[in-house]
């Protein structure tokens, strides 16, 4: 698609009503580790009524083998879906903003060299509140702010 970047990556899903929050979590954290892409957990009606999470992952292509490892190993997954999944995204870039609080890196969307999406980095407006002694919603509030005057 035009002024679009894309790429292809597999998702991994599997569907679980036997795996503790707890290891859901630890299993998130190691995919993370492993070079997952993003990872979430959605609740399901599986069959018989019962409750259950649908587990899925992003990964690049070359790294299927390593998050189907890490899904046996760590849950109680005894299959998993592979596809294919083409991704339409927006170009990526990084800016620094002014803000009453100090600088903070907001990243810009853009499709075509034109700004779409602006988001205040956290961990760059958690910084900031820090050491301004006040609340992170206070900074991303006003990076967002000097965020809206960027072209």
């Amino acid at each position: 698609m035009p002024g679009y970047a894309t790429d292809t990556v597999a998702r991994l899903e599997t569907n679980l009503d036997d795996c503790t929050p707890e290891i859901l979590g630890a299993a998130m954290t190691l995919l993370f580790e492993k070079g997952a892409l993003d990872v979430w957990h959605t609740p399901i009606q599986m069959k018989k009524g019962r409750p259950g999470v649908l587990l899925s992952v992003l990964c690049e292509e070359t790294a299927v083998e390593t998050m189907a490892d890490v899904l046996f190993a760590e849950t109680t997954a005894f299959g998993l879906r592979v596809e294919k999944v083409t991704r339409l995204k927006l170009d990526r870039e990084f800016r620094t903003v002014a803000t009453p609080y100090g600088e903070v890196v907001i990243k810009l969307g853009l499709k075509a060299g034109r700004i779409i999406q602006r988001s205040p980095e956290f961990e760059s407006c958690a910084a900031a509140a820090r050491t301004a002694g006040v609340a992170v919603r206070e900074v991303f509030t006003a990076a967002l702010a000097a965020a809206g005057e960027l072209n």
